[in-house]
């Protein structure tokens, strides 16, 4: 059975510092591109960082709006993925939920993806 769980989120300051983490079981985390994702109220999901690899390099990518302040890592050999967010602003509030990815060529020849999402930990950002 699949699961991701998410921990690690908080109300904190503006210019504060959270961590969070996402531990995985049920497939080989190694082989899955691990996504962080948020989700403020009343706005669309927004992809806030992934980290995979690709021909054996990690390829990182982050929005724009986080670069310099967030960063994501990952622990194979425990089945983690963490966020490390920095110099936190009240936009940074969201509900924060990690993703799983991992793309493969069906039968029928087309590109398809196994995905999974955990349940998602609040994050706010306030005086």
């Amino acid at each position: 059975q699949v699961q991701l769980v998410e921990s690690g989120g908080g109300l904190v300051q503006p210019g504060g510092s959270l961590t969070l983490s996402c531990a995985a079981s049920g497939f080989t985390f190694s082989d899955y591109a691990m996504s962080w994702y948020r989700q403020a109220p009343g706005k669309e999901r927004e992809l806030v960082a992934v980290s995979g690899s690709v021909n054996g390099r990690t390829i990182i990518n982050y929005v724009d709006s986080v670069k310099g302040r967030f960063t994501i890592s990952r622990d194979n050999a425990r089945s983690i993925v963490y966020l490390q967010m920095n110099s936190l602003k009240p936009e940074d509030t969201a509900v924060y939920v990690c993703r799983a990815g991992l793309k493969y060529t069906n039968s029928d020849g087309e590109i398809a993806e196994y995905a999974y999402w955990g349940q998602g930990t609040q994050v706010t950002v306030s005086n």
